[in-house]
């Protein structure tokens, strides 16, 4: 199957990350099958950041974010083989688990969404 995306809130329609480009998102991921919560930048109150394309997420991630606009909020559909696999994420994620993700684009880069204050010291990176 792969990643579907399923729009919540559009964003500006005109920037769009590249690969390369440093994001910063907010998420919160879910078993497809039950819709157990496994985790959640929301709630922690710290957004993600990460590099786009070069395999630092899951490939639903990469494929599927790379279709947002800034300020886009969507719906991530993806398949176990675009997400942990047969090997899943012991004690978070069972082998071959589809999840679903709420995710927001908040910045590409330095270009930041409207009303998004990234405060700099709350950030959860992956480098």
């Amino acid at each position: 199957m792969g990643v579907t995306k399923k729009v919540l809130q559009e964003g500006d329609g005109q920037t769009y990350p590249k690969q390369g480009d440093q994001l910063t998102m907010h998420y919160t991921g879910t078993l497809t099958d039950g819709g157990k919560q496994f985790d959640s930048s929301v709630s922690r109150g710290k957004p993600f950041q990460f590099v786009i394309g070069i395999g630092q997420v899951i490939q639903g991630w990469d494929e599927g974010v790379i279709q947002m606009s800034l300020g886009e909020k969507a719906i991530l559909n993806i398949s176990s083989d675009y997400g942990y696999g047969a090997r899943g994420a012991p004690g978070a994620i069972p082998p071959n688990a589809d999840l679903t993700f709420e995710v927001e684009l908040l910045a590409i880069g330095n270009n930041k969404a409207p009303g998004f204050n990234d405060g700099s010291s709350g950030l959860c990176q992956i480098m």
